[in-house]
């Protein structure tokens, strides 16, 4: 139920596994599956809404920029963080799923009609070129979740992989090849930057003390973690919608992370608490920046695309309140994967 609505899901959840970038997700999957959607008479309402959403997922499914820089900032270990990602960004990708088969069963009218159904021999062709893809964010991911390369060697893999898999499907042109060198640096060149700058923050505020300070009068407070939760979540919301997903972590992380590790929060699941808190910033206005890449891509005004993600900004308060009742979704992985090497 929902038909090609889910495609929206379905196709930001796989190519999450791949860019790790929300914006590069929303362009490719929403250039595809938009005009096809309203070719086939879907609501735009839920076109749009759907897409805003589900391209969030970039921040969170390994593998993940905002993660690299959380765990980078923090000293974390990249690999346990990206295996916290794995089952959350699923559960958030069944919630929006079931959005849409609320829809089709709420709002009987507004289904279009149905195209005829393919045999399994066609689906398996039109799948040709997708199949190879999942095979290769298999072992990327997988190349880090055993243990067998780390970060840095399983990118290479990815890379090269990419590059054989263009060449092979005919799509690999100097054009192309160029702006993926170009996307790529523009990228690693912005991290950098950031990170100097979180660098110096950092060390300025380590000579004022502020954090310990800070640390320090929350615990004065005895505030629980739950309210810490709760304040943070207000915070990092405001805070998201002025600034992007990576400058608001790495731009608070020196004054944050004394005060959830105070508080006894595991900075593992505080990071994929941190994303999805980010990705609701991302779809929230007045400045989120999917709600903008939606507008240059779809011609409504901001406030049509703002409201059609409303539903997805609840699912993912709906996702936080998940994580904190069973934080067990962000540890579980990671926990099982040490306790299995060990």
């Amino acid at each position: 139920p929902g038909g090609l609505l889910h495609t929206n899901i379905a196709g930001c959840t796989l190519f999450a596994a791949v860019s790790g970038s929300s914006a590069a997700t929303l362009t490719t999957v929403g250039k595809m599956s938009i005009p096809e959607l309203r070719r086939r008479g879907y609501p735009e309402y839920m076109i749009i809404g759907t897409l805003a959403g589900a391209a969030t997922l970039g921040l969170m499914i390994p593998p993940s920029l905002t993660l690299i820089v959380y765990g980078v900032t923090i000293n974390e270990s990249i690999t346990k963080l990206f295996m916290a990602g794995v089952i959350p960004g699923l559960v958030l990708a069944g919630l929006f799923m079931s959005y849409i088969v609320g829809w089709y069963y709420l709002r009987p009218s507004e289904r279009p009609e149905q195209a005829p159904r393919q045999n399994l021999m066609q689906v398996i062709k039109d799948s040709r070129f997708l199949i190879p893809v999942i095979l290769l964010v298999m072992v990327v991911i997988g190349s880090m979740y055993f243990g067998w390369a780390t970060a840095t060697e399983a990118a290479a893999v990815g890379v090269v992989g990419a590059l054989l898999l263009a060449a092979s499907q005919k799509s690999l042109t100097f054009e192309t090849f160029t702006q993926s060198l170009m996307g790529a640096t523009r990228t690693s060149a912005m991290i950098a930057l950031i990170l100097m700058g979180a660098s110096f923050l950092s060390l300025s505020m380590g000579f004022t003390g502020l954090p310990r300070a800070l640390a320090g009068f929350i615990d004065n407070m005895d505030l629980s973690p739950i309210v810490l939760i709760a304040a943070l979540t207000v915070f990092y919301i405001i805070l998201g919608m002025f600034l992007d997903g990576i400058s608001s972590v790495v731009l608070t992380m020196a004054i944050v992370e004394p005060m959830i590790r105070q508080a006894g929060i595991d900075v593992i699941w505080f990071g994929i608490f941190i994303v999805v808190v980010v990705e609701m910033a991302q779809v929230t206005p007045p400045i989120g920046f999917n709600l903008f890449v939606l507008q240059g891509m779809t011609k409504h005004e901001i406030s049509y695309i703002a409201k059609t993600a409303i539903p997805m900004v609840a699912l993912m308060v709906l996702m936080v309140v998940i994580l904190v009742i069973w934080p067990e979704l962000a540890t579980w992985l990671p926990e099982t994967v040490r306790q299995s090497r060990s």
